[in-house]
């Protein structure tokens, strides 16, 4: 076989294992994705549907039902790019193991021939009839260096053969696993996706009952978007208040956006350079309602506007202030349930639907610290959590601050 052959198997393997790599790097982070959307399903079910049977709001019902479609949904995604993953990786190593054992067997062919010439003159006599018939010393050391290469080149080939079948042995394990994986996948998105059609079946068994009460359901959701406005309203005051009155301190008015001492710029810093890593406002919760202007799950004439995430959570949970800070204001707008603003430099955290307070105005907080509970709704059952963050007056995606949110 010609020495340009080689060198073309040489460079597609190598190639062929880069791509295994990258491969083999990808699965790792899908498979972390797959376990945390099963985890989140798990606390959709634990948290929104755990009282289901006693709950008697439909348009609730169909609201938590969107939110686990949604869920299992991306999970599919997940499992099916793992699945194309696993497809590509298992075509790349099977080409490894036919190459692996053209290589085997040239390795055994070799030693084959070397047995037989070494059989042909395996005997004392004829390897001492060999040095012995050395023209002179320098001959004979010559030749007893070549018969003691030879002993060596056997030993080598005779170990590579045992290396090279041990690695075509677990290269076959490995292919074997693989398929394997991919058939256990494959039978998972299955099921969820049966988990899927039975779920939007009962979702649309709802939304057919809600239709006949879409206008009153309509004007619900437009009194409850009108509450949030004024909340949105409050915050947005309170929040040009503090920044006038700092900045008035400072000797800076007129300005638009806060003028940071050396301490709050350091506060400001270090809550930006912890951007995607700030913990969750709660121990345990759920996204039920994502940031910006969405349609609404059931009344899809009717869009909301969200300037943070609605976070679902169990009844009693203890509310967390994401940084550490200051309690800049408490607000209690008629109507609706307290909400509190925490500074950290220019940035403030929102908590909104709280039951009970544990801090007050001028308050410092520390990552982490409880600073209220969540009130639960005892109508529809639920226990929600509205957060955002902003930075002077322009609300930010909480998802791209708080981890895996």
């Amino acid at each position: 076989m010609n020495k340009g052959f080689y060198i073309l198997i040489f460079f597609a393997l190598g190639f062929g294992q880069l791509k295994a790599q990258q491969i083999s790097k990808q699965q790792k982070e899908l498979e972390a994705q797959r376990i945390r959307l099963k985890k989140e399903i798990k606390q959709i079910n634990t948290i929104l549907f755990k009282n289901s049977k006693t709950r008697k709001n439909a348009l609730t019902e169909v609201e938590d039902l969107q939110v686990k479609l949604n869920v299992r949904s991306e999970l599919i995604k997940v499992t099916n790019q793992q699945t194309n993953l696993l497809t590509s990786k298992i075509r790349i190593n099977e080409k490894n193991i036919s190459v692996q054992r053209k290589e085997l067997e040239d390795l055994k062919s070799e030693y084959a021939n070397l047995i037989r010439k070494s059989y042909e003159s395996k005997s004392l006599q004829n390897r001492l009839m060999f040095l012995f018939s050395s023209e002179d010393f320098l001959q004979a050391y010559k030749r007893l260096q070549y018969l003691k290469q030879y002993a060596r080149y056997r030993r080598r080939q005779g170990k590579a053969i045992s290396e090279k079948t041990k690695l075509l042995q677990e290269l076959n394990q490995m292919l074997s696993n693989e398929k394997a994986d991919k058939i256990l996948l494959i039978e998972e998105n299955r099921i969820v996706q049966r988990e899927i059609e039975k779920e939007k079946k009962e979702q649309n068994s709802l939304i057919k009952n809600l239709e006949r009460r879409q206008k009153k359901l309509a004007s619900q959701i437009s009194k409850k978007e009108k509450q949030q406005r004024a909340i949105d309203r409050e915050i947005n005051r309170l929040i040009r208040e503090a920044i006038a009155a700092s900045n008035s301190r400072a000797g800076k008015k007129g300005k638009k956006t806060f003028q940071l001492t050396p301490e709050a710029k350091l506060l400001a810093d270090n809550f930006i350079s912890n951007k995607g890593r700030l913990p969750w406002p709660l121990e345990k919760g759920i996204v039920v309602q994502g940031f910006g202007r969405q349609r609404h799950p059931v009344v899809k004439t009717t869009i909301i506007q969200s300037n943070g995430v609605v976070i679902a959570t169990e009844p009693l949970a203890q509310v967390r202030a994401v940084f550490e800070g200051e309690v800049m204001s408490i607000i209690v707008i008629k109507g609706s349930n307290p909400s509190v603003l925490i500074r950290h430099g220019n940035f403030i955290t929102l908590y909104t639907n709280l039951a009970k307070l544990y801090v007050k105005k001028g308050e410092k907080v520390n990552a982490k610290q409880a600073i209220g509970e969540v009130f639960t709704n005892q109508q529809t059952g639920k226990t929600q959590l509205q957060f955002g963050i902003f930075n002077n007056v322009k609300a930010l995606n909480p998802k791209d601050w708080v981890y895996q949110m």
